[in-house]
């Protein structure tokens, strides 16, 4: 949204102009809603063919009270006029399939190089029916992401031993008319409070860490091992899709990696072996060209700074309107 833009309650604060009544002339009569050539489907689908591009983005948004709606963007608009090619409710792939062929001809979708994606299975099934020639390419963020909560899933399973062991102890002073205490650590901190305040730290490379949090890490790594190493297992991750290197070089150190997570053993990893085995090509197609999923996720937020902007939605309709009269 432009940033110059003045908001209609700016006219009433500043000019004394009724925003109500401004905003319902605005609507009904200048901005050019009623008539509209796309109301009669606008809440289901929009579709703009001459904006595809040959690189694109498809994720999800919330519009309203958690109704979601799929968007699909071209990259290379950056965010401007002529960024969204098409909005869909809800995440149905067989009906989006359906409006994405039927509006949009086969040889404008075949321009269509690359498409990154997350690891939603609609998004992945819309993208290779639709865009038969394009590289799907799977976010390295949602990659990442998987990971690290696979440490967290560890540091929480400790958790909540540690927090059982100290209401046992709690219950065993009261029962014995005495004060519990629980044991300190180097840094002050007891072994529940260094497993609460130790999240965000692992989800950081250690060279971002502040010095209370290297701290911090070096007391939860000495008294529980295996988040060190399930630490060290995400952060070769990180490690690799940080490197510049070709897909065949990436596919053989992806599966060295596959190979240290089997020998480790954690349980919470074992989800994360079987998503990279259903999305092996599409994590691979990253290292062709570097692409993310950034730009949908920009996008999405620009979505939400709009929806701010109307202060809720109440009528859908004459939003995605506003939205696709400033980005399409």
């Amino acid at each position: 949204m432009d940033t110059n833009a003045i908001s209609i309650q700016s006219l009433d604060t500043y000019y004394g102009i009724n925003a109500q009544r401004f905003r319902r002339q605005y609507k009904e009569k200048l901005s050019g809603f009623r008539q509209w050539n796309k109301q009669s489907h606008a809440l289901d689908y929009l579709i703009y063919p001459k904006n595809i591009g040959v690189q694109l983005a498809i994720d999800e948004t919330s519009v309203s009270n958690g109704e979601l709606y799929t968007i699909l963007t071209n990259k290379l608009k950056k965010g401007k006029k002529g960024s969204i090619v098409g909005i869909f409710k809800g995440t149905q792939a067989s009906e989006i399939i359906s409006h994405i062929r039927k509006h949009i001809p086969a040889h404008l979708r075949n321009r269509v190089k690359e498409i990154t994606l997350d690891m939603a299975g609609s998004m992945n099934l819309i993208a290779k029916s639709c865009f038969i020639k394009a590289d799907r390419v799977t976010d390295r963020f949602h990659v990442q992401k998987l990971a690290s909560e696979a440490v967290q899933e560890l540091r929480i399973k400790y958790r909540w031993k540690v927090l059982s062991s100290e209401n046992r102890a709690y219950k065993r002073a009261k029962r014995e008319n005495r004060e519990y205490t629980p044991k300190l650590l180097a840094n002050g901190d007891s072994k529940k409070q260094v497993l609460a305040r130790s999240r965000y730290l692992l989800f950081k490379s250690m060279e971002k860490w502040t010095n209370t949090q290297c701290v911090r890490a070096n007391i939860l790594f000495d008294n529980y091992p295996d988040i060190e190493r399930a630490y060290h297992l995400t952060n070769q991750l990180r490690c690799i899709y940080n490197q510049i290197i070709d897909p065949d070089v990436a596919r053989l150190k992806l599966a060295k990696w596959f190979d240290e997570i089997e020998k480790a053993g954690f349980d919470s990893f074992n989800s994360i072996r079987q998503t990279f085995q259903t999305h092996s090509e599409q994590i691979i197609n990253y290292f062709k060209r570097r692409s993310t999923n950034a730009f949908a996720e920009s996008f999405n937020s620009k979505i939400k700074e709009f929806r701010r902007s109307f202060r809720g939605v109440v009528d859908v309709k004459y939003f995605l309107f506003r939205l696709t009269k400033i980005y399409a």
